[in-house]
């Protein structure tokens, strides 16, 4: 999947990160040379320019995306951005700061695929909105052990069995369950695996592949 940035400061650069680390193309775009300078020196493709232009867009080859994240602190050029993203097809992630605007910007939420708060979520929630899928992280405990709901799917090996029979890797545990559009509880031994439920699981990171397998089968989630 390629994913294109608008601004790479604390929130863009992680949530960049987080992409790249998951196995994603990032080109990162910015109008303050030393952050370009930054994300370059961590090997991110980068792109010195305003990030609502649409020639500076399509410098970072916006025709080949997937998705746009505009995680800038300002928030016309995150609009902006988004709206050139739509034009070229893309998924569109508008970050919005402030909770006063919420109301103002979501008359604009049927424009644009996500809108997310950082302050609230971190660069994780940023970072889901732009993937999308059957896989959300909720949250990173240390470098190594992350929360993550999968939701099963008909394709999951798993799927139909009931909690009693769900055998996970090593290195992660069940901690919640739900029916689908339910709120998450307790796993109950008799309740049964069916497409649409979802499952918090604690898991070290090298085990979260093998976690997705389980629960989520080979179905595509917006990871590859």
């Amino acid at each position: 999947m390629r994913v294109v940035i608008i601004g790479a400061g604390r929130v863009g650069l992680r949530t960049a990160r987080i992409i790249r680390n998951e196995g994603h193309d990032v080109t990162l775009v910015d109008r303050d040379p030393e952050m370009v300078d930054r994300a370059q020196t961590e090997g991110f493709a980068a792109i010195e320019g305003d990030g609502s232009s649409e020639d500076v867009l399509e410098a970072a080859d916006i025709e080949a995306a997937d998705a746009l994240g505009a995680l800038t602190s300002d928030l016309n050029t995150n609009f902006v951005a988004c709206m050139v993203g739509n034009h070229h097809d893309c998924r569109t992630v508008l970050r919005i700061d402030e909770d006063y605007r919420e109301n103002i910007y979501r008359k604009y939420a049927d424009e644009v695929d996500a809108i997310v708060y950082p302050e609230r979520l971190g660069a994780i929630g940023a970072k889901n909105a732009l993937l999308g899928g059957n896989v959300t992280a909720i949250a990173d405990l240390a470098e190594n052990l992350q929360i993550a709901q999968f939701t099963v799917t008909r394709e999951a090996p798993m799927h139909g069995y009931t909690i009693s029979e769900l055998e996970l890797p090593a290195r992660s545990q069940t901690l919640a369950y739900a029916k689908q559009d339910e709120p998450l509880g307790l796993a109950l031994p008799d309740d049964t695996l069916e497409a649409g439920d979802r499952i918090a699981v604690l898991a070290e990171f090298d085990a979260l592949e093998d976690v997705k397998q389980i629960l989520v089968g080979s179905t595509d989630t917006g990871g590859d």
